[in-house]
């Protein structure tokens, strides 16, 4: 039989690794913990990895009792669950969701390993927007988090698209299983409901000036397939600005807002959260509480809206006031926590 030549492991290329693929000690915590260590004391992420915000706040305002039934509505990396687990002391049932099967069944596995089975956890692929159906199944829960950040697997893996930094192709679909990608979609659009789009989802300054590059390179049938032409269109749109200290940081910001604008869009971010929050107040247990972690003010303001009304109706006791924001020390440590603000509502009996 012909022996299969031994494939040698990829390995970093001098001390600072930058690409993703090459990070083989960030992408194995539980091997290389020192690395690990070492890259969160300098204020980063680690590849493949996500750092749960708010942990501490969203557990004080929980409260998760022991044989309590709860939900997490966007598992992700699995942070946020595990420490809710924690709180169960194994007595009690966490159920939680996500749309992404890639990065879920590596979740499932990371917390099969640390002890948690179905005996205690049950993870569903199915996007929160449904969450009707889940508490009609498997509800009504004591508590709910919703974390509506995309996680850092997502946004630091190339081959998702998630980031203007990194070549990649330009997909920004949390499923990429359904629906079309970000390439695709910018073909659908007229320049108009661009611009409409990069304001509503992003509130971009710069919207107008974007949307015409766009179109000028599609009708030149110029390729928009990855995110470095994307970058680079954006750049392009902001030539006109003058070539000071403060261009360089415009650029950034203007990238970071039309790539988020542009995931809103693909994976209908908005009408997903319209409808989880519809559908919240039934999905809760009387007394049952909700947290909901948000990353920019389009999102805030729906949850804030909704929470005001339903307590308007009587039908959530007590809702947080004012928003929650990190710590100054957790925003220093990751600087990923900077923009989150937190709201919670408890259902009344």
């Amino acid at each position: 039989m012909e022996q299969q030549p031994h494939k040698r492991r990829v390995r970093y290329k001098g001390t600072h690794p930058t690409k993703y693929e090459e990070k083989y000690k960030e992408h194995n915590p539980e091997k290389y913990a020192e690395t690990i260590e070492k890259v969160i004391g300098k204020g980063s992420t680690p590849a493949g990895m996500h750092r749960s915000i708010m942990v501490e706040e969203i557990l004080d305002f929980l409260k998760i009792q022991p044989g309590e039934k709860g939900l997490d509505a966007t598992l992700g990396y699995g942070g946020h669950t595990r420490k809710m687990l924690e709180q169960l002391q194994g007595k009690g049932h966490i159920y939680a969701l996500d749309v992404d099967p890639i990065e879920l069944a590596k979740t499932r596995e990371r917390l099969a390993s640390a002890g948690y089975g179905p005996e205690i956890l049950t993870i569903i692929q199915e996007n929160f927007a449904n969450i009707d159906a889940i508490a009609a199944e498997y509800g009504p829960f004591d508590f709910i988090l919703a974390d509506l950040g995309v996680s850092s697997m997502q946004i630091d893996n190339p081959s998702r698209g998630f980031s203007y930094k990194v070549e990649g192709p330009l997909d920004l679909r949390l499923n990429p299983q359904k629906g079309v990608s970000a390439a695709e979609r910018l073909k659908e659009l007229t320049q108009e409901e661009l611009e409409g789009m990069l304001v509503e989802n992003a509130d971009e300054p710069y919207a107008a000036e974007i949307a015409a590059e766009i179109m000028k390179n599609l009708r030149r049938k110029a390729p928009i397939e990855t995110t470095t032409q994307l970058k680079n269109i954006i750049e392009a749109a902001l030539s006109f600005l003058p070539n000071n200290n403060e261009k360089k940081d415009i650029v950034k910001k203007t990238c970071q807002r039309t790539f988020q604008a542009l995931r809103i869009d693909v994976n209908s971010e908005f009408e997903v959260l319209e409808a989880f929050l519809d559908k919240l107040p039934d999905a809760l247990a009387p007394n049952g509480r909700a947290a909901i972690l948000t990353f920019h003010s389009g999102e805030d303001r729906m949850v804030k809206k909704a929470f005001k009304q339903w307590k308007k109706q009587g039908v959530f006791s007590e809702i947080s006031e004012e928003v929650i924001r990190p710590s100054a020390e957790e925003c220093r440590q990751n600087g990923r926590a900077r923009s989150t603000k937190m709201r919670w509502a408890r259902r009344g009996q």
